[in-house]
C-alpha cells in the first residue's frame, strides 16, 4: 500500500542522519594534520619521550641521604640544585587530608598528590569467570604521573631546578597540609599548601614563592608548570572511556576547547590568558584553576594506543606558565578539582567547568542539559531505579508526540482505504509506470490523502534520540547503575561472551540491543503487510536488513539508550495497534475519504509543476518508442 512509502521515508532518513552523524563526528582535515604538528611537538617536549609500552623515562635523581648537614648537602648537591641543595635529599613520606568524600594522600617528595580515593564511587573489574570484584576508585595514582615547577636557580644549569627532586617539609593544621622546600642558608622557601573542606571535591592550592628573588635567575615573569596525568583504565568498555577522555581548557576571553578525543594531538596556546585545564575521563575530572589565571601554556594528548602500555587509557601533558614576578614573597592561587563530573557540583564551581561533561556543543548538547538531565533528576527524586525512570521518559516523550503520532496512523489508514484504487490503476497502467504514477497522485489530491503525512512524528524524535546518543555515555547518573540483567546502564549490557573475530560485535551480545533489532522488525513486518514492493522490490528486503546492520551499531553503546529504544518500539507497536484497531473507524474514514472526493479541487502549484513535469516525461517517451518503432 502506498502509505508505507512513509515507514520507508522515514527508514531512510534514519539511515541518512546515522551517516551524517558519523561523517560530522569523524576527525576533520584539520584534526588530521595534527597528527603531524603533535610529532613535532612531542619531540621537543623534554623528560616526555615516549615509546610503545615503555614508561617515560625516569630522572636521576640523588641518593635519599637525610644525615648530610646543610653544609655538606650544599657542597655535594650545589652543582644541581643550588640553593634548593637543603631540600635534595630526604625521605619519601606520605601526608593524607580526608573529608567525608575523599582521601588525598600527599607526597612530600615533590609536594604533590600521590592518589586521591573517591569513597563514594568504586572500580569495577570483571574476572574471566565473569564475576565483578569492586575496588576503591583512585585518580593521580599512576607512578608516571609528574606534577611539577622548574624554579630558574642561580649557578644551575639547563632549565632549572625540578620541584619534583625535592624533598619538602610537612606541617598539618587541622584540613590543612603545608609543604616547603627550603633554600640554604636563609630563610626563604618554596611552598605548596593545600586546604580540603568538607563534603567537596575542590582542594584550595596556593604556592609561595617566600625570599626567593635572590636565588631566582630571571624568569621573564613566568615559572612552568608540567602536569602529566597517566590516565589508567577505570569504565569496563574502554574504548567508550577513550572517546570521552582528553583535554579541555578555557581560556579567560573564550569559550571552552579541548584536544582531539580520537588522536594524538597538540594546541600551543602561549601567551594565550587561561582560566583552568582539566584532564577529564568519561565520568571524573582532574582540574586545576586558577584564581586569576595562567599566562598560556602547551596541551598535548597522547592518544595512540600502539604507543601507550596496555594498562594505560591516554597521556595528558599541561605545561602552563604561571605569572610569577621577582618580588621578595609572591602567592599564586588555584584550586585542584579531583572527582566525578557531576553537572550542578562543577556549575557551581562557574568558569564553565561544566562542559567536561561530554553532553555535546551543539543543540544536542542543549537539549541534554536543560531539558534531558532536568527530566531525569525530577523523575529519579521519586524514582528508585534509573531503568523505570528511563521508561518513564519514554512513555512522556511518546504521550507528547501522540496527537502527530495519530495524524501519521490516520494518513497510513487512509493508504490502506485507498489501496484497492491504487491497486487499480497500477493493473490499468501496468506497463506504464509514469501513468500510473501520475494518476496515483491524482487520487491523492481527489482524496486529500498523503503518503508524506506520516514523518512528522519520527523526525521531531531525532533531535531527542540523537542527544540521548551522547547523553548516557557521559552522565554520571548512570554509572553502575542496574536495571534488569544490566549491571551499568553507562556502558553495554553483555548476556553472552562472544569471539573476537565476529565483525563488529567486539566480542560480546548485548541484549538490549537484540531486543530493540527484534522489536525493529517485527514492528516493519507488522506495517508490510498491506504494502505493494512491485515498484521497489529490494525495499521488503532493506526493512528487515535494516536493524541487523544496526545491531553491531548499538551492541557496544549504553545500555541507557538501548534500553530506551527498546522501549520506544514497544510502545510504538502497541500505539499503532490499539489506534488502528480501537480508536480509528475505517467505516467513518472512508465516508470522509468520499466526502473529500466530492469537493472541488484547487491544485496547488506544486502538484501542478509535478503533474506536467510527469505529462512531458511521457510525452518524451511515447515520442521516443515512436521514433524507434520507425
Amino acid at each position: 500500500m502506498e502509505m508505507d512509502r512513509t515507514s520507508i521515508i522515514g527508514i531512510v532518513l534514519i539511515m541518512l542522519l546515522f551517516v551524517a552523524w558519523q561523517y560530522v563526528a569523524a576527525p576533520s582535515p584539520a584534526e588530521i594534520e595534527m597528527e603531524q604538528r603533535y610529532q613535532d611537538s612531542i619531540a621537543a617536549l623534554s623528560e616526555t619521550e615516549l615509546r610503545a609500552g615503555d614508561d617515560l623515562l625516569p630522572q636521576d635523581a640523588p641518593d635519599n641521604d637525610a644525615s648530610l648537614t646543610d653544609s655538606a648537602r650544599v657542597a655535594q648537591y650545589g652543582g644541581r640544585f643550588g640553593a634548593f641543595a637543603a631540600a635534595a635529599t630526604g625521605t619519601a613520606e606520605d601526608v593524607v587530608l580526608e573529608n567525608n568524600v575523599m582521601r588525598v594522600t600527599l607526597s612530600t617528595k615533590g609536594g604533590t598528590i600521590r592518589q586521591a580515593e573517591l569513597k563514594n564511587y568504586d572500580k569495577v573489574v570483571e574476572q574471566d569467570d565473569d564475576e565483578e570484584v569492586h575496588l576503591p576508585l583512585l585518580l593521580l595514582e599512576d607512578e608516571r604521573n609528574k606534577f611539577e615547577y622548574t624554579l630558574p636557580v642561580n649557578g644551575v644549569s639547563g632549565e632549572g631546578v625540578k620541584t619534583s627532586d625535592l624533598y619538602f617539609t610537612p606541617t598539618v593544621e587541622g584540613n590543612t597540609v603545608i609543604l616547603r622546600a627550603p633554600i640554604s642558608g636563609g630563610s626563604g622557601y618554596f611552598e605548596q599548601k593545600y586546604t580540603l573542606p568538607d563534603d567537596t571535591y575542590l582542594i584550595d592550592y596556593d604556592v609561595r614563592f617566600e625570599g626567593l628573588n635572590t636565588v631566582l635567575a630571571n624568569t621573564e615573569g613566568t615559572v612552568r608548570l608540567h602536569w602529566e596525568n597517566h590516565l589508567d583504565k577505570i569504565e569496563r568498555n574502554s574504548d567508550y572511556e577513550s572517546r570521552y577522555s582528553t583535554l579541555y581548557y578555557k581560556p579567560v576571553d573564550d569559550d571552552t576547547d579541548y584536544c582531539s578525543c580520537t588522536s594524538d594531538d597538540t594546541e600551543e596556546l602561549q601567551g594565550q590568558s587561561l582560566k583552568w585545564v582539566a584532564g577529564s575521563q568519561q565520568f571524573f575530572t582532574s582540574a586545576l584553576i586558577a584564581d586569576d589565571r595562567f599566562s598560556g601554556g602547551v596541551l598535548t594528548t597522547v592518544a595512540d594506543r600502539d604507543r601507550l602500555p596496555d594498562d594505560q587509557l591516554k597521556v595528558l601533558i599541561s605545561d602552563l606558565q604561571l605569572p610569577v614576578g621577582t618580588s621578595p614573597s609572591e602567592t599564586f592561587g588555584m584550586s585542584l578539582y579531583v572527582g566525578p563530573n557531576e553537572f550542578e557540583r562543577l556549575r557551581a564551581i562557574g568558569y564553565d567547568l561544566s562542559d567536561v561533561i561530554s553532553f555535546g556543543s551543539s543543540i544536542f548538547g542543549s537539549i541534554n542539559r536543560w531539558i534531558i538531565r532536568p527530566v531525569f533528576n525530577f523523575l529519579s527524586s521519586f524514582i528508585g531505579n534509573m531503568g523505570i525512570a528511563i521508561l518513564v521518559l519514554t512513555l512522556l516523550v511518546k504521550l507528547l508526540v501522540y496527537p502527530l503520532t495519530y495524524k501519521m496512523l490516520v494518513s497510513q489508514s487512509k493508504m490502506q482505504v485507498l489501496k484497492p484504487e491504487i491497486d487499480k490503476l497500477k493493473a490499468k497502467h501496468k506497463d506504464d509506470a509514469q501513468a500510473a504514477q501520475m494518476e496515483t497522485m491524482k487520487l491523492y489530491q481527489e482524496y486529500g490523502a498523503s503518503p508524506l503525512g506520516g514523518c512528522l512524528p519520527m523526525v521531531l524524535q531525532m533531535p531527542i534520540w540523537f542527544a540521548l546518543y551522547r547523553f548516557f555515555p557521559a552522565s554520571i547518573s548512570f554509572r553502575q547503575e542496574n536495571f534488569l540483567w544490566a549491571n551499568d546502564l553507562s556502558t553495554y549490557d553483555s548476556i553472552l561472551r562472544l569471539p573476537e573475530w565476529i565483525p563488529f560485535m567486539q566480542g560480546h551480545l548485548s541484549l538490549f540491543a537484540v531486543l530493540w533489532a527484534v522489536t525493529t522488525v517485527i514492528y516493519a513486518f507488522y506495517n508490510s503487510q498491506h504494502m505493494d514492493y512491485s515498484a521497489q522490490p529490494m525495499m521488503k528486503y532493506f526493512q528487515y536488513i535494516m536493524p541487523l546492520a544496526f545491531l553491531g551499531f548499538f551492541n557496544s553503546f549504553a545500555a541507557g539508550l538501548t534500553c530506551y529504544l527498546f522501549f520506544s518500539n514497544v510502545i510504538n507497536i502497541t500505539q499503532t495497534l490499539v489506534t488502528k484497531n480501537l480508536i480509528i473507524d475505517q467505516d467513518k474514514l472512508r465516508a470522509k475519504l468520499e466526502e473529500n472526493k466530492k469537493k472541488p479541487k484547487k491544485k496547488s502549484g506544486f502538484s501542478a509543476r509535478l503533474q506536467e513535469a510527469l505529462k512531458e516525461q511521457q510525452r518524451a517517451q511515447a515520442a521516443a518508442q515512436s521514433k524507434k518503432g520507425k
